[in-house]
């Protein structure tokens, strides 16, 4: 058995009309869907992507205006990266600082080129210069030759770097590459398929807005995300019930290095209540809340998907 890589990245950020204008406006993905965290209808769930969210394009963000910063660390996914067109760092080098966001000098790690920044809630983010079969969101506004192609992976820093990969070796990865500062374990998947593990120390981290919740990985049915549950129940993992996400669904654990995992299905996707040319343009439910649409539509913030915000 093995996973088809990342399938999204969930992260918390803090107001959530400036979450939109960054992702969408300045790099240039695709708001696919607003909805509520099921867990807290109070909350959006924002879902960014390709052009209509393919699993390993969808970065997710639970949004809490005033929340307290948190603080990526040990125990943490701490870097989310994008797959960019070799030839496009000194574009999106230009872009970013013309928007005032803090970006590091370009380093070369693994043979690849990588451009290290933050977002607007301290986010730590990576475009790293590759091939990639995802294409690109071409209603956005970067063109579309140097427009993101979804993700290249991610970096954990485990509190057990060693058991972490075994955990990795579990669901189908390998390591490919090593330095003194990192593990490189990568899986067959066509995309996303890339996770790195810090191997340093460091403060723990500390969960709030600019910090990853889960990292959830690929499957592509019910009956393979259920052989999936065993496998990694005979592994010693603590494995939650299914979950329904209403575009997916989830199984989670926490693996013994800290990092909450997601184990998530392809289907059915974020089409199945929106047209592909109008997704994300309205606050979506599930059936088992839209009873409740009144009472969850006047205790959400505001959110203008059109607004420009101070990023």
């Amino acid at each position: 058995m093995q996973t088809n890589g990342i399938h999204h990245v969930t992260a918390i950020a803090g107001t959530p009309t400036a979450n939109v204008a960054f992702y969408t406006d300045v790099l240039g993905v695709r708001l696919v869907k607003q909805t509520v965290n099921f867990d807290d209808t109070h909350t959006y769930h924002l879902y960014y992507g390709d052009e209509t969210g393919t699993p390993g394009t969808i970065l997710t963000f639970f949004p809490f205006a005033g929340e307290h910063p948190g603080r990526p660390g040990r125990g943490q996914a701490t870097a989310t990266a994008f797959t960019i067109p070799d030839g496009s760092v000194d574009y999106w080098e230009d872009r970013l600082r013309a928007h005032d966001v803090e970006v590091d000098d370009r380093t070369t790690r693994f043979g690849e080129t990588v451009l290290s920044f933050r977002d607007h809630d301290g986010q730590p983010l990576e475009l790293v210069t590759g091939d990639s079969p995802v294409e690109p969101w071409t209603g956005g506004p970067v063109p579309s030759d140097h427009a993101i192609r979804g993700f290249h992976g991610v970096t954990l820093h485990s509190t057990d770097p060693e058991v972490t990969g075994s955990i990795l070796g579990v669901l189908g990865y390998e390591q490919t590459a090593s330095t003194k500062e990192r593990l490189r374990y990568t899986t067959n998947g066509d995309r996303a398929s890339v996770i790195d593990i810090l191997t340093s120390d460091g403060p723990r981290g500390r969960p709030g807005v600019g910090t990853v919740h889960h990292v959830a990985f690929r499957t592509a049915d019910d009956d393979e995300q259920s052989a999936w549950r065993e496998r990694l129940t005979e592994a010693g993992m603590y494995v939650t019930k299914q979950k329904d996400r209403r575009y997916f669904r989830s199984i989670y654990f926490r693996e013994p290095g800290g990092v909450l995992f997601e184990i998530a299905t392809d289907e059915p996707g974020f089409t199945r209540d929106e047209d592909p040319t109008a997704l994300g343009t309205e606050l979506k439910l599930p059936p088992w809340l839209e009873a409740d649409r009144d009472v969850i539509e006047d205790r959400l913030p505001p959110l203008d998907v059109a607004a420009e915000a101070d990023v």
